[in-house]
């Protein structure tokens, strides 16, 4: 059997592609698949995270296996039959590390395999693949999950709740230091008065 994934661009446009590949071929055929589909050159590390109907993370497939025992599963493991029991399961594509691509793939339908063809193949494409990875400025489906380096600095940080107004120091330094210029400021202009009526008399 065949099964038609498609492949969406994590960005805002609406950028996709429909790939087909067989159920006994593994991610690492999906993972060339996509790469083909969305001309990404080079051979970067990628990895498949395949997802729960909630977007959880059930188990990371990379390409190659990182681990200290050097048994973990990668892609080349993992069929697709495996990865993609039933039409609306899926997964997520990372291709990448200093320029990621990400990427959402669903499985759409399986059909009966084609003679002759050699799978995986692209069998539709909607939109215009960008040259540099997007940035994740984007709305994708998985946006949600993903912070950005700007509020998770924040976060972690915290700069108003460690030196913001909740400090009495602060707030006494600002009323005294207000208090004396306000009262320089008085004395200056009563002292300058003083000065005018002795000259006019």
């Amino acid at each position: 059997m065949v099964y038609k994934i498609r492949v969406i661009l994590d960005t805002k446009e609406d950028i996709f592609r429909d790939v087909e590949i067989k159920g006994k071929q593994t991610l690492w055929n999906l993972h060339l698949g996509i790469k083909s589909a969305f001309n990404l050159s080079g051979d970067e590390l990628s990895t498949f995270n395949l997802l729960e109907e909630d977007g959880t993370i059930v188990k990371s497939v990379p390409l190659e296996d990182m681990s200290d025992e050097g048994d973990g599963e990668i892609m080349s493991d993992v069929y697709i039959d495996e990865a993609f029991e039933t039409a609306g399961d899926k997964a997520q594509f990372q291709y990448g590390l200093l320029d990621l691509w990400e990427f959402f793939c669903e499985l759409v339908e399986v059909i009966d395999e084609t003679k002759g063809v050699n799978y995986p193949i692209t069998v539709y494409r909607f939109g215009n693949a960008p040259l540099k990875a997007p940035s994740k400025s984007g709305s994708g489906s998985g946006s949600k999950n993903k912070k950005s380096v700007m509020p998770l600095m924040d976060d972690d940080f915290g700069f108003e709740d460690d030196f913001g107004g909740g400090s009495n120091f602060v707030d006494e330094d600002d009323d005294s230091f207000d208090d004396d210029e306000d009262d320089d400021y008085n004395d200056d202009v009563f002292d300058d008065e003083d000065d005018s009526e002795d000259d006019r008399i």
